[in-house]
């Protein structure tokens, strides 16, 4: 005798609907169980829809099956099992496999056999049909309702659901309550809270009898249904139910909200410096507000900057500088860095010298690889002549190929970039060249911004602030702060240079050099090989 589990299903968890459907499926199917004399060895009940795979119950029924505790299934009707194709294909395939050898319906007829799995199958295609027309009937009923001026959902509080005329009435015990909120809001002598106090001792309160939640409140204070709109999907639509209160005192209510719950905005400080100095143990330099009071009354604030002291290994006593004399020095340092016209002037031209030269070098190259790529194409077409001549063999002819291939594609290639390649380190030298001539004019101005923008754009995170005093370092004392540069991909090359283009700097305002140019010359090859470097 076969073992069967009996499962009836419900589609709604909600005990007040489909009351007997549960009890009348476990009536009949036991009824029907006795007159037909089968075993069944446990009873399933699952209280949950079926058009959406992934019901707990159910997905234990066909594990106790898959492991043998039973070989089939006693329901209602197919549908009962299965209204969406991934349960009812896993049922099916169960059958296929023999781990299913018997499922019985008394309101369906089902045998194992070929006919037996179409019917089935059938079956629960009409299943998944029945809800599939079902969710687009109620939708299409929900949006004619809502042309009709009909709100298609529960009633908020002050109306009912009128389930003969299929209306939304107001509720005459709860509407005057209603208004009363309404206008006691309006008045702006009153809080959320106290509207919420108030709706309690009018027996307006939760299930659990506590007072409405703020947000509760503010969705009836907001809520447009009371002088006859409504919304639905984001939008509102005018409806046919009866208002409780005018639109003049819901808008006298809203003005109130929005007084009531204006948030003004505190005022932000922004610090310009920070993100620029590290101190000298390795941290970054934060900024900090301080307000004098004076006996007369007079308040003072001023803007500090220290270490932010996050090191839990080192004790950092550097003391904290204020934002105008860090001002004062940050310019005085990025004028050591201003060159005099003559130094750009000759840098500017030994760059265009440079790069003219270049052009022209790049130009005979590619008229040369221009050339070769020429031949490489006759001898492809004289080498595939030849092998159709059979004046060479077949592996003579594949290895040659593959050699005038390999060849040919790495000119190509070098066409293709050889114009990106000659401005690989013209165009940023050029870059940092006008960055130096901009120094002059930045650092004079009040612009902090503008002064950091700069000094992250020359130096990167490279700068130090030790004894209140900017100062440029290479990464590789510290490690954090090599971590975290921004614009020195080369720091130790970047920091020789910008030292040396201090120092001839120096020397040029000091008159020490006579034969300068040795010196422009010296300074112009280490930019050009740092910006080399920097192109590979």
């Amino acid at each position: 005798m076969e073992k069967l589990i009996l499962y009836a299903r419900k589609s709604t968890d909600t005990e007040d609907k489909q009351v007997l459907s549960i009890e009348a499926q476990l009536n009949e199917l036991r009824k029907y169980a006795r007159d037909n004399n089968l075993v069944v060895v446990d009873e399933l009940v699952e209280k949950r829809t079926a058009k959406m795979p992934g019901r707990p119950v159910f997905n234990s029924l066909l594990t106790r099956i898959k492991n043998g505790e039973a070989s089939g299934i006693l329901a209602w009707h197919p549908d009962r099992l299965a209204r969406n194709s991934v349960d009812g294909g896993e049922i099916v395939y169960l059958i296929d496999t023999g781990a299913i050898s018997k499922l019985v319906f008394p309101t369906f007829w089902f045998e194992p056999t070929p006919q037996g799995k179409f019917m089935l199958n059938m079956a629960f295609g009409q299943s998944k049909y029945y809800v599939d027309s079902l969710s687009e009937n109620t939708k299409r009923g929900l949006r004619e309702k809502v042309r009709r001026g009909i709100f298609p959902g529960l009633a908020p509080l002050g109306y009912l659901n009128d389930p003969h005329r299929k209306e939304i009435v107001v509720d005459k015990q709860f509407a005057p309550i209603i208004k009363q909120v309404f206008e006691t809001y309006a008045s702006g002598r009153y809080t959320l809270r106290e509207i919420s106090l108030l709706l309690k001792e009018n027996g307006v309160t939760t299930r659990g009898e506590k007072p409405y939640c703020l947000d509760r409140v503010k969705f009836i204070l907001t809520n447009p249904f009371y002088y006859g709109l409504f919304r639905y999907s984001g939008e509102v639509y005018e409806g046919s139910h009866e208002p409780i209160i005018e639109k003049s005192l819901f808008d006298k209510v809203q003005r109130v909200l929005v007084e009531r719950g204006h948030q003004y905005k505190r005022e932000v400080i922004k610090h310009d410096l920070c993100g620029l100095f590290h101190c000298s143990c390795g941290m970054m330099i934060t900024a900090e507000n301080k307000t004098k009071v004076q006996k007369n009354g007079n308040r003072h604030s001023y803007t500090y900057y220290r270490c932010s002291r996050k090191s839990k290994k080192v004790k950092c006593k550097e003391p904290a500088l204020r934002e105008e004399l860090l001002d004062k020095r940050l310019s005085d340092f990025l004028l050591d860095f201003a060159p005099p016209k003559e130094i750009s002037d000759f840098l500017l031209k030994r760059l265009e010298q440079d790069a003219e030269t270049e052009r022209a070098n790049y130009g005979t190259t590619r008229s040369e690889a221009e050339a070769k790529l020429h031949d490489i194409s006759i001898k492809q077409k004289i080498l595939f002549d030849s092998y159709l001549e059979q004046d060479i063999d077949r592996q003579t002819f594949l290895d040659k190929k593959t050699e005038l291939l390999s060849e040919k594609k790495s000119l190509a290639e070098f066409l293709n970039n050889f114009e990106a390649s000659q401005k690989s380190w013209v165009e940023p030298m050029k870059n940092w060249l006008e960055k130096l001539n901009s120094i002059c004019k930045i650092a004079k101005s009040n612009d902090l911004l503008a002064k950091k923008q700069l000094a992250l754009d020359l130096f990167g995170l490279n700068l130090f602030l030790i004894n209140q005093t900017p100062i440029l370092t290479s990464y590789h004392n510290d490690k954090r702060a090599g971590e975290n540069r921004l614009a020195t991909p080369a720091p130790r090359a970047y920091f020789r240079l910008c030292s040396e283009l201090r120092s001839v700097i120096k020397n040029f305002r000091l008159r020490r050099n006579r034969d300068k140019s040795i010196i422009l010359v010296q300074l112009y090859n280490t930019a050009r090989t740092y910006f080399s470097i920097k192109a590979e």
